[in-house]
């Protein structure tokens, strides 16, 4: 197959550009610098200069690519901060690609007469409700709001996931193909908190440095649940995805989703620090926020169940028990 991966050089598109070309597919990939184009020709694939806030060159690259599928990795999450009350500050970016490159990407995959469009999410934990059980599938409701710190980069995921899972499907029930010939197939994956080389949860990555550093309490009781995923395991399910599954949405996450309070010693020992002290709710709210102490003691995790059996998909690494031993790089 022809495949395009919006955002080839990111931290997922590296991982799946590779897999991809082993398996025999002609890949193309979006850059906005020269040398991620020679990035992606080392790995075997093209690189297409791309501004996905330009509709026109959203509409270029795609067209060029002629892809029967399209991937949807635009995000912009580097130098991210520890700053949990600017949470949608530092996703401004992000949300961005979320909501108006969705829109170009999904314009321009119709035109094409693209088939599949696969399109990157998040369910890591704080976008469900946090009523219930600690534990999520997909069909769990988002919450309502998420804090006032986080409310700009929810409206953000729920335009990506209706325009790519829920307009999709209702084009093709009510008119058929799209202009350009396109029966356009939406699935969303949401991943979950990643760790692994590159990401925040490593040795050196954000989280590491600051459970080193001693810098990260356990707020309240620790009982908020966050779920995983290696990023080695994300681009092997998105691959999946590529090839295989009926639209929808999936959560891609490791088999155990974990409190706070079981997760943050585990890792502060892995690369180095010391048991994370204790910090009472009242006491961390005005530095972190009601979204930060949610993302403590409230959020729930997700349930993988329905990847592995639809996609045909398991992360090799399980559980971050044994992800955080070796592979956090």
């Amino acid at each position: 197959m022809r495949i395009f991966i919006a955002g080839g050089t990111g931290v997922v598109g590296l991982r799946m550009v590779p897999l991809l070309v082993a398996a025999g597919h002609e890949v193309y990939g979006s850059t906005r610098h020269d040398a991620g184009r020679d990035t992606l020709a080392d790995m075997g694939a093209t690189g297409i200069l791309m501004d996905p806030l330009d509709a026109q060159s959203v509409r270029a690259a795609v067209a060029e690519a002629e892809p029967e599928v399209v991937v949807h990795q635009l995000t912009a999450l580097s130098g991210i901060g520890g700053n949990l009350k600017r949470w949608d500050q530092d996703f401004a970016m992000t949300n961005r690609l979320r909501t108006e490159g969705t829109d170009h990407l999904l314009a321009a995959a119709r035109a094409a007469g693209v088939r599949r469009f696969v399109a990157q999410s998040f369910g890591g934990g704080w976008t469900h409700e946090r009523t219930g059980g600690w534990v999520k599938d997909e069909t769990s409701p988002f919450i309502g709001d998420p804090g006032k710190e986080a409310r700009g980069s929810l409206a953000a995921i729920r335009h990506l996931e209706d325009a790519v899972v829920i307009s999709t499907s209702s084009i093709r029930r009510s008119t058929g193909p799209a202009p350009g010939g396109s029966d356009l197939e939406g699935l969303v994956l949401r991943y979950g908190n990643f760790y692994g080389p590159g990401n925040a949860a490593s040795r050196d990555g954000a989280i590491g440095e600051m459970l080193r550093k001693g810098k990260m309490p356990v707020v309240g009781g620790g009982t908020g649940v966050w779920s995983f995923v290696h990023i080695d395991d994300v681009g092997a399910a998105t691959v999946a995805a590529v090839e295989g599954g009926a639209p929808g949405i999936y959560n891609i996450v490791d088999d155990e989703p974990a409190p706070v309070n079981q997760w943050m010693p585990f890792l502060a020992e892995q690369v180095g620090g010391r048991k994370p002290m204790r910090l009472p709710a009242w006491l961390a709210r005005p530095l972190i926020g009601e979204f930060g102490v949610a993302l403590m003691t409230s959020v729930r995790g997700s349930s993988n169940a329905k990847a592995k059996r639809e996609l045909g998909w398991k992360p090799s690494y399980a559980s971050w028990r044994e992800g955080f031993k070796t592979g956090i790089g």
